[in-house]
């Protein structure tokens, strides 16, 4: 049976990059007070995940700290699986907000859905990381994720691509 991490009621939860501007490894890392996991995705999944909160955030009370305070990763931040895809859902009765991280797994051929069509055993394809977060932890992953993408690579001002030290070959310049 595939790995389920849950964390229902978590005291560490962010984003995190280890690394320089353009070669960093991005993580998310939920945990309490036994332990934490960490997973890596794309700093795009970040992004995107920080986005999709704002706009989850406008339905649900307002977080209690005016401004909240970014959150650190824990080293080591050794990753368990690598994210595939996240959904996110609001549990109404707790104010809670839901996200649930899929492992990425490779996608299956058709011999191999066959062959577990055939077979009783009912194993996932890959590992789950389920989280519920409060308002105040959703507010403050966005808030770690402005900074975090505030210590990247500048942006070309044309094309918006991030700029290379060594050099940035705009498509508009072409």
């Amino acid at each position: 049976m595939s790995e389920i991490y849950e964390y229902r009621e978590p005291t560490h939860f962010t984003a995190g990059a280890v690394g320089e501007p353009g070669n960093r490894i991005f993580y998310l890392q939920a945990g309490d007070s036994f332990g934490y996991h960490s997973v890596k995705l794309e700093k795009q999944q970040v992004i995107a995940l920080s986005n999709f909160l704002l706009t989850v955030l406008d339905d649900l009370p307002a977080p209690e700290a005016a401004l909240p305070t970014p959150v650190e990763l824990i080293d080591p931040a050794q990753p368990v699986f690598v994210v595939g895809q996240i959904a996110v859902g609001v549990d109404e009765v707790s104010s809670r907000v839901v996200l649930v991280v899929e492992e990425l797994v490779d996608q299956p051929t058709l011999e191999d859905e066959l062959a577990a069509f055939t077979e009783e055993d009912d194993d996932l394809p890959g590992a789950t990381l389920r989280v519920h977060v409060s308002v105040e932890q959703a507010a403050a992953f966005i808030r770690t994720a402005e900074i975090l993408m505030e210590g990247g690579r500048p942006p070309c001002r044309l094309c918006g691509q991030p700029l290379d030290p060594s050099g940035h070959s705009c498509p508009r310049l072409n």
